[in-house]
């Protein structure tokens, strides 16, 4: 009897202990399944062909071929071919301005006036004193007519006549002295117009109307910055100095492009006008000027600029992108993905970079795969599901998480959805 309750007892704790790891069990796979987003793999699972958990998810993009420019860039500051202070050249009160502020002008248009009538009133006194001096010099001439036939008549004597010549002589120098009077007194009452010297876009109006302008204030009435052509000034590092002198000396134009301070939005394009004759050696660089035609207005003067100036095009080159390129003790490379779904260390030799995307001399091939997101994990030989940035858990195989703490919006970390 005493028999028959020990085994009762036996079987009694061992249901216990199987309940409890039964509980456990359900326990730990909800957990995997709502925190996790994963579930235990049976092997009808991994029978099937879908990826397992070694697996790195990854996102490749296939290598392309075609021509790739080779650019320098430099940073630069537009600058005006001429800047101009418009200054009054007489003294005098400014009675009308005739333009409006940051207006495009064309050499000649009239910007202001200055009250011209004393300027007038000089011109008439010079005009006066040029007719007197003529009349002046008309009567001596008439007396020397006379004097020289009362000379051949022997009734007067030769120095008088000799003297009278003096006189006409003296009589033509001051009516050039008028004569020169008169054209200043013009050129004055000219100056009280003021009009513009080049063809530009005025700045902020200086001097308002009424005041009494000089021709020695320093700051004028007005800016002329002449856009149109408007030049960049920029500098790269003296040792593609002897890149660029080489082109330039063939007399092939060289592009530049002009992009905004982001290096984004391209702004304009020109050709290389110049190169300045010494480097600057605190900064190891040197001065480059381009000339841009500025139609539509983009460059404004003093305007930071970054420069892309062509050099070459390498034809029929490998291209990938750069977010593909890694970098260790062998120097640059990039990890391949095989047919079967796994990964090879690539050695590469890299071209020149344009943006996202970096030419490839040799170690790739075209329409070859290369990781661009996920390389972190990765090693030689590695098994990898491949993922697109777009992708969703159908497509890719991966099963949907349940939403839990560790969830993201667009995937789990840990099953490598990169979003």
């Amino acid at each position: 009897m005493t028999l028959d309750v020990n085994k009762e007892q036996t079987k009694g704790r061992l249901r216990w202990k199987i309940g409890i790891a039964v509980i456990l069990l359900i326990a730990v796979a909800i957990y995997l399944i709502k925190f996790t987003g994963t579930a235990p793999e049976t092997n009808n699972h991994k029978k099937s062909g879908k990826f397992t958990d070694t697996d790195i998810a990854v996102t490749a993009v296939a290598a392309t071929q075609g021509d790739f420019p080779v650019y320098l860039s430099g940073l630069g500051t537009v600058t005006a071919l001429r800047t101009v202070t418009v200054r009054s050249r007489v003294d005098g009160e400014l009675i009308h301005v005739a333009f409006k502020e940051g207006q495009m002008v064309k050499e000649g248009d009239l910007l202001a006036e200055i009250d011209p009538r004393a300027f007038q009133a000089q011109l008439m006194q010079t005009e006066g004193q040029l007719r007197r001096d003529e009349a002046l010099l008309k009567n001596s001439e008439i007396d020397l007519v006379r004097y020289k036939t009362l000379l051949a008549q022997d009734s007067i004597a030769a120095q008088q006549t000799v003297t009278q010549e003096s006189l006409i002589n003296q009589n033509k120098g001051t009516l050039e002295i008028d004569r020169g009077l008169v054209a200043n007194a013009k050129l004055q009452l000219i100056y009280t117009r003021i009009t513009a010297p080049i063809s530009g876009r005025l700045g902020l109006r200086l001097v308002d109307q009424g005041n009494i302008v000089h021709a020695a204030d320093a700051n004028g009435l007005v800016v002329i910055t002449q856009i149109q052509p408007i030049a960049v000034v920029f500098t790269l590092p003296e040792d593609r100095l002897q890149d660029v002198m080489k082109k330039f000396h063939t007399g092939d134009s060289i592009t530049l492009d002009a992009y905004d301070r982001r290096g984004q939005i391209k702004l304009a394009q020109g050709q290389l006008s110049a190169v300045d004759n010494q480097i600057d050696t605190t900064t190891g660089t040197v001065k480059l000027k381009g000339q841009f035609a500025n139609e539509d207005g983009a460059l404004f003067s003093n305007q930071f600029v970054n420069i892309k100036m062509a050099m070459d095009t390498l034809r029929s080159v490998t291209i990938m992108p750069t977010s593909a390129i890694q970098r260790g003790t062998m120097g640059a490379f990039a990890y391949v993905v095989q047919a079967n779904q796994t990964v090879s260390v690539r050695p590469l030799t890299l071209g020149p970079v344009e943006g996202e995307k970096v030419a490839v001399l040799t170690g790739l091939q075209p329409d070859e795969q290369v990781v661009v997101d996920g390389a972190d994990k990765l090693r030689d030989g590695m098994k990898v599901k491949l993922i697109t940035r777009d992708a969703t858990p159908a497509a890719t195989g991966i099963a949907a998480p349940l939403p839990g703490p560790n969830s993201q919006q667009g995937g789990n970390k840990k099953n490598g959805s990169n979003g």
